[in-house]
């Protein structure tokens, strides 16, 4: 079996030397190399021609951002950044992200992993869905930053007062939501949107979105009315759900146990969907890792809604929509830049 060959690029000898065990255990994971800043990580990268790059944010020399703006004008290939999970650290990792890395691991707090065992397998897997990213989807992604800023446009279509827009994503879907979302209209129906995410990045990212977006994107909170022109971002660490109180439909949030691997989980989502509008739920699965939301999806299609996912040649990771295609869950697959199209037509009256 071929392994993973991985470069790690980290100033702390303490981290390059963790993360290396994490990876060596694996049998199909290989360290071939670790740098001690971008300088050093250029020269290795030419050596050993590493399959996926691990990447800190702040070294010397040079930042994480820079090398890796670089890096993906250059020499293109899979890159999972080891982020800070704080306030500090979200904004940067999101900008990692929009410039091209597939994804993000924890960094360890206060000098120690802890539990090292609760580490592993969820950095083993990242290293495996970063290996087998689809890189060439990132050139037709524009960054947040470079969009202009919202406008108070209304669309001239009308649209059905029932419907509710449910999207689900994971690895490469920051920036695949962005594609969704920036044009969208204010009188769109209310979105809702479980991401895969840690807590604090979800705050960042929905505010990010919303500078970006026509509409009013927000982090989600227990007891917020669904309206039209509003999208609600799961918070991390808690699964989003749609809930009727007083003949209204709100958001409900909910600590319980992770689902497929995943709080907030896209299948939650979905299935209280169901429960509180039926078949005027209209959904998309976009790119991930995994199986989340594939029998979500399935059940929304058995109770009339619509359902879409992300083609494969634009999603980073087919996992997820990929799931949901085999599931025979999906009416129709379209590439990112198109799925905003069929999720509006499907509301409209």
């Amino acid at each position: 079996m071929k392994k993973i060959k991985v470069l790690i690029v980290d100033d702390s000898e303490l981290i390059r030397q963790l993360l290396t065990e994490i990876i060596s255990s694996a049998p199909d994971l290989e360290v071939v190399s670790s740098a001690v800043d971008p300088i050093d990580a250029r020269e290795k990268i030419k050596q050993f021609n590493p399959d996926v790059l691990t990447l800190d944010i702040e070294m010397p020399k040079m930042d994480g951002i820079t090398f890796l703006r670089n890096l993906m004008r250059l020499r293109p290939m899979p890159v999972v950044m080891i982020s800070t999970l704080t306030e500090h650290g979200a904004p940067a990792t999101l900008d990692a992200l929009e410039v091209g890395a597939v994804d993000y691991i924890a960094k360890p707090q206060g000098g120690s992993w802890g539990n090292l065992e609760n580490y592993a397998e969820v950095i083993q897997e990242k290293i495996r869905g970063a290996a087998l990213a689809n890189m060439t989807t990132r050139e037709s992604l524009t960054p947040i930053s470079s969009l202009p800023v919202k406008t108070d446009e209304n669309h001239k279509v009308n649209f059905k007062l029932s419907k509710v827009i449910c999207i689900g994503s994971s690895t490469g879907g920051t920036e695949a939501l962005k594609e969704v979302l920036f044009g969208m209209p204010t009188n769109c129906p209310p979105i809702l949107l479980a991401q895969h995410i840690p807590p604090v990045f979800s705050a960042s990212l929905a505010e990010r979105l919303d500078k970006a977006c026509q509409i009013t994107v927000r982090e989600a909170k227990a007891g917020m009315p669904l309206e039209a022109g509003n999208a609600y971002l799961a918070p991390g660490g808690l699964h989003l759900k749609i809930i009727e109180k007083k003949s209204r439909l709100m958001i409900a949030l909910d600590d319980g146990d992770k689902v497929n691997g995943h709080k907030p989980s896209v299948d939650i989502l979905f299935e209280s969907a169901i429960s509180c509008v039926g078949k005027n739920v209209v959904a998309a699965v976009l790119t991930g890792m995994g199986n989340d939301g594939a029998s979500g999806l399935k059940a929304i299609l058995d109770s009339g809604g619509m359902t879409y996912a992300q083609d494969e040649e634009t999603s980073v990771v087919w996992g997820m929509p990929g799931a949901a295609v085999k599931l025979d869950a999906v009416q129709k697959v379209l590439p990112i830049n198109r799925i905003r199209y069929g999720l509006l037509q499907a509301c409209e009256r």
